[in-house]
């Protein structure tokens, strides 16, 4: 596979009582007291962990948390982070106070094979995502090994993706990462047809270059949630309150131009399920054509969910990003749940990508969840990955060069 080429995975890495760092993306919700409330993406990264483990690996363990903008914060702390894996991997996890300096060191020095200490938030350091070469020197002086398992860090050019990987020759890839990037390019290198993608989320701003590169790509492309109020009222649809974009509704006429000319089948809500508020416990299920005064659409209706479906029954490859409706409130929550149920159904490859999109998956049920053939936690990586552009992370990992 071309995107990996020239990248080692774990497997091919001497991990036996070397030092091994492992870059996870621990990115993980808190709430405000402290609590995880979602741990799939360290779920996601224990195979690789455990792998490091079982050969004897000294491990050490960097991720960032939230943004604390480059100061230390004791409400991004990854010290819940570090509780949750201890108990997911049954033994202790060391966490000093810093990710460098003295006591880091200290920490790392006297780790035994088989141990596992995770650093302290990297962007408690304002040169983590400066990219600084000297704090990735800092980094890198923990390390023998440098594995990077975070997929979803690796769009950006930050220190602990780029700078540090270059600093060292013994360097690869986690199975998360390998495994990221080896389903997404079955979307973009030669995805069976039909070919069907399900968008949702908030804005059709954030998703333009993706829509515009599945376009060139799709058979059938099914839109909800926020973004498909904005390509309803540049159809001409009255929304009424609902969420749209003003300033992108030139931009909508010309994706549904598009879809046209490529003749490829974008489908837009028929009916949607509104209510007069975000938080309301109860709504109404109406024609698109028929939304009432001082009401907003906030989720597809069962008729829209019945027609995405067919399609995604029909498909050999599926593709989903974004919620389709407000699903954080159960009362908006049945459009996304039919769509985790049809994926689940479907005898297709199915890849749900997106934090938003796997919870949705998840809050269908673990049944529901296990049947899709892969759930990218990757966000933006991915949402890049899917518009052909190359990622650093990953770049950075690629080949063998003269390091620390």
């Amino acid at each position: 596979m071309e995107l990996l080429d020239g990248i080692r995975t774990i497997d091919e890495l001497r991990l036996d009582s070397q030092r091994v760092l492992i870059r996870v993306d621990f990115n993980v919700p808190i709430d405000d007291a402290g609590a995880l409330t979602d741990d799939e993406r360290i779920r996601a990264a224990l195979p690789t962990i455990k792998k490091a483990i079982s050969a004897g690996a000294r491990v050490i363990l960097a991720s960032h948390l939230g943004h604390p903008h480059g100061k230390p914060s004791a409400a991004l702390s990854l010290e819940p982070v570090a509780a949750r894996l201890s108990e997911l991997l049954g033994q202790d996890i060391f966490l000093p106070d810093d990710c460098i300096g003295d006591a880091a060191k200290k920490v790392i020095n006297d780790l035994r094979p088989g141990q596992v200490v995770m650093l302290e938030n990297l962007r408690f350091h304002p040169e983590e995502e400066q990219n600084d070469d000297g704090f990735a020197r800092e980094l890198a002086a923990h390390c023998d090994v440098y594995v990077n398992d975070a997929f979803g860090a690796s769009h950006r050019a930050q220190a602990s993706v780029v700078a540090l990987p270059r600093a060292k020759r013994e360097r690869g890839m986690g199975y998360l990462l390998r495994d990221e990037v080896t389903a997404l390019a079955r979307l973009t290198e030669s995805p069976s047809k039909p070919f069907v993608a399900i968008l949702g989320g908030a804005r059709v701003s954030s998703k333009l270059r993706m829509i515009e590169a599945l376009l060139k790509r799709c058979d059938v492309i099914c839109i909800g949630g926020a973004m498909a109020n904005t390509l309803l009222a540049a159809a001409g649809h009255q929304l009424r309150d609902s969420k749209i974009e003003l300033e992108q509704l030139a931009i909508g006429r010309s994706l549904l131009e598009q879809a046209r000319d490529r003749r490829v089948k974008l489908l837009l809500p028929t009916d949607v399920v509104v209510a007069p508020e975000k938080d309301a416990s109860e709504g109404e299920i109406v024609s698109v054509q028929s939304i009432p005064d001082q009401h907003m659409a906030l989720d597809i209706g069962p008729r829209t969910v019945g027609t995405f479906a067919a399609e995604i029954a029909k498909a050999k490859t599926v593709f989903w990003n974004g919620p389709v409706g407000l699903y954080e409130n159960p009362t908006f929550a049945a459009g996304s749940i039919g769509i985790a149920r049809a994926l689940a159904e479907a005898t297709g490859f199915t890849v749900v990508s997106g934090a938003n999109s796997g919870r949705a998956v998840v809050g269908a049920g673990r049944e529901i969840s296990a049947k899709i053939s892969f759930i990218s936690w990757g966000g933006s990586a991915s949402l890049e990955l899917i518009q052909g552009l190359k990622l650093p992370g990953v770049e950075a990992l690629r080949g063998n060069q003269s390091g620390t």
